[in-house]
């Protein structure tokens, strides 16, 4: 099959010929048809995440078709489509394990990172961790709900009742859960990079009530901020953004050096979080809500053979909405 691999020295991933892979006791195997293009990837082929696997197929939105099966496998059948998350596997033994914190497990497996993932014509995936995707959204669609979506809405959730939001990076995330929040009733408010007309404008258009740039001042008190661009700098501009008992949730898995800021801009209760990886049960309460209401997916679609320029596009703040590389047999 062809993939597009990644070589642990190099930032450009290679066109490459490789075996096709066989499903283990266990696994699907799945025709990939959509792969979503994550941050995530950029941060591994930039060399900011360090322990990827060598050589690696990146990619964790993963959208396909099931054609095999592993031994043992009853939860899905051959033909039905298919998502293939950020979290591939889980030890189900840890102590975050045991207390239904999988997505904190001591020894997990990562799709596109410690496990080939989608950039690829064919991929296999643990069937206990892949999902069932509303088929309302085409396959372009669908792949950006199995990380942005997922990721986004772990982030709302840490946000408890929050009722003004601001989202700073209005990206693949920011434009899924915008949505999200707006069917939920609350007020958005999106902080882009300074001149980034696109996404204000796409912000405007999916119901925030204001959009502008990150070193602007947020228009109201927030009771919440939920960050997707990796930007350490971002963290004190938005606890001063926030009211007393607000929060500032960290939707990154990589951001650079948080700058030191006077302990008066956390005082009140203010918080800061990180979100770490999803759990299954997000997926399916995602998945489920995905379904009940239309989600406006903004996407670039690059053919798979175009990874790189599609990572160029994403890591110089060329796109609006998510990338996603469409797959031919």
């Amino acid at each position: 099959m062809k993939a597009m691999v990644f070589d642990g020295k190099s930032p450009l991933l290679q066109w490459s010929e490789v075996p096709d892979p066989r499903p283990r006791p266990g696994q699907l195997l799945i025709d990939v048809r959509a792969c979503g293009v994550c941050r995530t990837d950029l941060h591994i082929v930039d060399g900011e995440l360090t322990q990827p696997k060598v050589p690696l197929v990146p990619g964790h939105e993963v959208v396909g078709t099931v054609s095999g099966l592993g031994e043992g496998v009853t939860d899905f059948v051959v033909g039905e489509r298919v998502g293939v998350p950020w979290l591939g596997h889980t030890c189900g033994q840890c102590r975050f394990c045991g207390r239904g914190r999988e997505n904190l497990c001591d020894a997990p497996g990562f799709t596109g990172y410690t496990i080939d993932g989608g950039y690829a014509q064919r991929t296999v995936a643990d069937s206990h961790y892949c999902f069932r995707l509303p088929r309302r959204y085409t396959d372009i669609e669908a792949a950006p709900l199995l990380c942005a979506g997922l990721i986004g809405y772990r982030c709302l959730s840490m946000a408890g009742d929050a009722e003004r939001i601001g989202l700073y990076g209005f990206g693949a995330a920011a434009h899924i859960v915008a949505q999200v929040a707006r069917h939920q009733g609350r007020e958005v408010y999106a902080f882009t990079r300074a001149g980034d007309v696109a996404a204000q404008a796409l912000a405007r258009k999916l119901g925030a009530r204001w959009a502008g740039a990150s070193d602007e001042p947020a228009p109201v008190p927030l009771d919440a901020a939920l960050l997707f661009a990796p930007v350490g700098a971002l963290v004190p501009a938005a606890l001063r953004a926030v009211v007393k008992g607000g929060v500032v949730v960290c939707g990154g898995i990589h951001m650079s050096d948080i700058p030191s800021f006077p302990y008066e801009t956390l005082w009140g209760e203010r918080r800061i979080v990180s979100v770490a990886n999803l759990t299954r049960d997000d997926g399916h309460a995602f998945m489920r809500l995905a379904d009940a209401f239309s989600l406006d997916i903004a996407t670039t679609v690059y053919p798979l053979e175009q990874a790189n320029r599609a990572l160029a596009d994403l890591r110089e703040g060329r796109l609006a909405g998510a990338a996603v590389l469409h797959v031919s047999a």
